[in-house]
């Protein structure tokens, strides 16, 4: 085993300790020269374990005291912004999240999504229906609608990677910003049928209405998240 490849080898191995509570959340992990000890490298090897550690989010170096275990149990969530599910797990440093096409196609609006998009008579809409497996459990599900009217074309194969992708990208779409409502509401039975709800009854929902520049509706998102998994994060600061 080279150097080079030792502190990836002793990061995963942390990293799955930390997963599966061998070190427990607002612990402290063993010193860097106990590290060094017990995994038979150096001090730097270590810190570099380390330092990727810190990287993905697993622990926070503290001065003088250590490396502080953070709690992984629940996934966080940027309430602000507007990034597609894609760029976030790029910004979590995650591998393991799989997506799964559940439904795809056109549908004519009903009542409610004609007056979501503010539109009468027969529209065109883009329905997507996906879940997103996390750590081997499907814990949200996305269920899409794009007008067909902005988004001419759409494929399965799109829906499985990234639409943002292929709506900036190819379509050139100028996505440009969204409002969203969180709500916590019943499980359905669409949520039990596609998540792993394990005893949970309830789900966070996030409803994101998404505008181009010439404020345009053109998509809405409803994503349901198990309870137990995610914390919804922000940051604020006071205007004076």
């Amino acid at each position: 085993m080279t150097k080079s490849n030792k502190y990836k080898q002793i990061f995963e191995d942390l990293s799955n300790k930390i997963q599966d509570g061998t070190y427990k959340t607002n612990t402290i992990l063993p010193s860097e020269n106990e590290l060094a000890v017990m995994y038979k490298t150096s001090r730097e090897t270590i810190r570099k374990a380390l330092t990727l550690l810190a990287q993905k989010g697993l622990i926070q170096k503290l001065r003088g005291k250590g490396s502080l275990v953070l709690d992984v149990s629940r996934m966080d969530f940027p309430i602000s912004g507007l990034v597609s599910f894609k760029e976030l797990q790029s910004s979590m440093g995650r591998d393991d999240i799989e997506t799964t096409v559940h439904e795809f196609g056109l549908v004519n609006a009903d009542k409610t999504l004609c007056s979501i998009f503010d539109t009468v008579g027969s529209t065109e809409i883009w329905n997507v229906v996906r879940s997103r497996q996390i750590q081997g459990e499907r814990i949200i599900l996305d269920t899409s609608y794009f007008l067909k009217s902005e988004v001419p074309l759409l494929t399965k194969e799109t829906c499985e990677n990234s639409i943002y992708e292929y709506l900036e990208n190819d379509l050139k779409l100028p996505i440009d910003f969204a409002k969203k409502e969180i709500v916590v509401e019943p499980s359905t039975e669409e949520d039990r049928r596609y998540l792993d709800l394990d005893d949970y009854d309830h789900v966070v929902v996030v409803k994101n209405y998404v505008h181009l520049k010439d404020a345009t509706l053109f998509e809405y998102t409803e994503s349901r998240h198990r309870l137990d998994k995610f914390r919804f994060v922000d940051f604020a600061r006071r205007k004076h």
